[in-house]
């Protein structure tokens, strides 16, 4: 059995990943120095290059915070009897 190709990491420009983001260069750069995106700066002069595989766990990170600040949100405007039920258990 031949052994499948091991495929090497892609990797785009800032202005790519800002483009497929909706972002900023200035804010895609940003999320490379805090570490939210994967990459490295290559050749020379050192330009910085996104690892595209980091996209798809940066926008899962992203999704998980605006699911939990909905959560949030519908946790604040919720009542007492929809947060803990009407049970007499709780008093109320």
């Amino acid at each position: 059995m031949a052994a499948s190709p091991v495929r090497a990491p892609r990797y785009l420009a800032p202005a790519q990943v800002a483009e497929l983001l909706s972002l900023g260069v200035d804010e895609v750069v940003t999320l490379l120095h805090d570490g939210r995106l994967r990459g490295a700066q290559l050749g020379s002069p050192p330009r910085w290059r996104v690892e595209e595989s980091s996209l798809d766990g940066y926008l899962a990170e992203e999704s998980e915070n605006s699911r939990r600040m909905a959560l949030w949100r519908q946790s604040q405007t919720a009542s007492f009897p929809e947060v803990w039920g009407t049970s007499s258990a709780h008093g109320v």
